[in-house]
């Protein structure tokens, strides 16, 4: 238990929500103390069976604002599709799938199955065959399991959009209304978006039922994150944002461009510059786009270069620069860029570069925020000799992941134990089905690469190279 002098507000507290002991415990054992604005307006009425539309970004705490009320309505005992959970990247279902498996574990045997494109259909049908009370998935995928007759969405009691907005972006709202209709009419229908375009009213008014509008501020803490933006004319993008990268040297930077286009002519800009930077956007394979964002979210890359589409998803708390290399037509999107960073009680920074033509763009931002974003004064140009400090960490793959029973301490055992490799030299790991990435110092990669080659992880021999 918590002691109860704290600076908690007992208002927003997740014990003053009528739930079981069982998840007020599981949510205090999580560090869930007070709600954050969107749960405390989201999850009474969720627990009260309201539908709703609620505005939300990535990083406000919606998977518990929704997924608290989704786990109440579960029947444990029937292995039935109870909760169904749309999202539009397999990134962020991902991510959703994980923290529900966490929000769940005050209940007994919750199966979550994440369906999402990119990935082999068989074993996520051999994985339905079996039974799963909440389903978590992209639409593209939700689709063809429904066509194949592998999903039956008879029995859900609730649906989510998550990040609708995005969904729409990319093209799924064929896909949302097939699978709306698949469903209950008398299902409960939550709806969270960053912004709020006309085809997010159409959906509400096709599929809601007198739904509960809710939303926070689109504002960011002023002390937590400095917002600057730099009047440029005669100076490339790319070489603007080369400027900005070699004045502020950040350990971590998100540079948002508006199309694929523009972020393949940064990146190349960038490497003039020694700027290794990595790019994330539509045309990517599914493996690139995991290799990229495991780069960047394990520390081996400092610079990372996204669409908004791309970037959907992209939860990573120690961002402190992000670039706004293009800005974005809504002013909505602009909030929810900078949102990543001055994020975990940091502080953070925002610079975007603005020319004549984009007046009016940096007009309605700072009419939605309510103050004019601080001029940033003249940087020197970018030269190739001034380098900032490469990034520490590298990257290293092994060819097998979840399915080849390979876990976190499994790697870290083969690489201490065996390899000899100091712990304090180890950063994140990731796990996915059939790859497994590993962030090492840069010190000591060469030699933590030939150990996993030639060493063996559970008995067994894997291939192993740097990314």
């Amino acid at each position: 238990m918590t002691n109860p002098d704290t600076s908690v507000d007992t208002s927003t507290a997740f014990s003053q929500l009528n739930l079981p002991p069982a998840a007020l415990d599981n949510l205090a054992s999580m560090g869930y103390e007070s709600m954050t604005p969107i749960q405390a307006q989201s999850v009474p009425l969720v627990l009260e069976g309201r539908d709703l539309i609620a505005q939300a970004q990535t990083g406000s705490g919606k998977t518990a604002a929704f997924g608290i009320g989704m786990l109440e309505t579960l029947n444990p005992r029937w292995f039935a599709i109870q909760g169904l959970v749309l999202c539009p990247t397999r990134e962020l279902a991902t991510q959703v799938a994980g923290e529900l498996r966490k929000l769940a574990r005050y209940l007994d045997n919750i199966k979550i199955v994440t369906l999402c494109g990119g990935q082999p259909i068989g074993p996520q049908i051999g994985s339905l065959e079996h039974g799963a009370h909440i389903v978590v998935g992209t639409p593209g995928r939700l689709k063809d399991h429904l066509r194949k007759q592998t999903l039956k969405l008879d029995s859900v009691k609730m649906v989510v959009l998550d990040e609708a907005d995005r969904m729409l972006d990319m093209g799924f709202e064929e896909d949302l209304r097939t699978l709306l209709v698949a469903t209950p009419d008398q299902r409960q229908t939550l709806l969270f978006s960053a912004t709020y375009p006309d085809e997010i009213e159409a959906i509400s008014a096709a599929y809601q039922l007198d739904p509960v509008r809710v939303s926070v501020e689109l504002h960011h803490d002023a002390s937590r994150i400095d917002q600057r933006v730099w009047h440029i004319e005669r100076l490339p993008k790319g070489e603007a944002v080369a400027s900005v990268i070699q004045e502020y040297a950040p350990e971590a930077s998100i540079i948002f461009c508006n199309t694929r286009q523009a972020c393949q002519e940064m990146q190349a800009t960038l490497r003039e510059y020694g700027l290794k930077a990595l790019a994330l956007h539509g045309d990517l394979e599914q493996r690139d786009r995991d290799q990229v964002l495991v780069r960047f979210s394990n520390g081996s890359s400092r610079y990372l270069i996204a669409t908004d589409v791309a970037a959907r998803g992209l939860d990573i708390d120690a961002v402190d620069l992000v670039i706004n290399a293009d800005l974005p037509q809504d002013p909505a999107v602009y909030v929810h860029r900078i949102g990543r960073t001055g994020r975990a009680g940091r502080s953070g920074m925002a610079i975007s570069l603005c020319s004549d033509r984009d007046q009016h763009r940096l007009s309605r931002i700072e009419a939605l925020q309510s103050q004019p974003l601080t001029k940033l004064a003249e940087l020197t140009p970018p030269s190739a000799d001034r380098q900032p400090p490469a990034a520490d960490m590298v990257t290293l793959a092994i060819a097998g992941g979840r399915k080849e029973k390979l876990r976190a301490g499994d790697l870290l055992g083969a690489l201490t134990r065996s390899g000899g490799i100091e712990a304090s030299l180890i950063g994140k790991i990731d796990i996915g089905d059939h790859a497994c990435y590993i962030a090492v110092h840069k010190r000591v990669a060469a030699d933590a690469l030939e150990h996993l080659r030639q060493g063996k992880i559970k008995g067994r021999s894997f291939r192993a190279r740097r990314l």
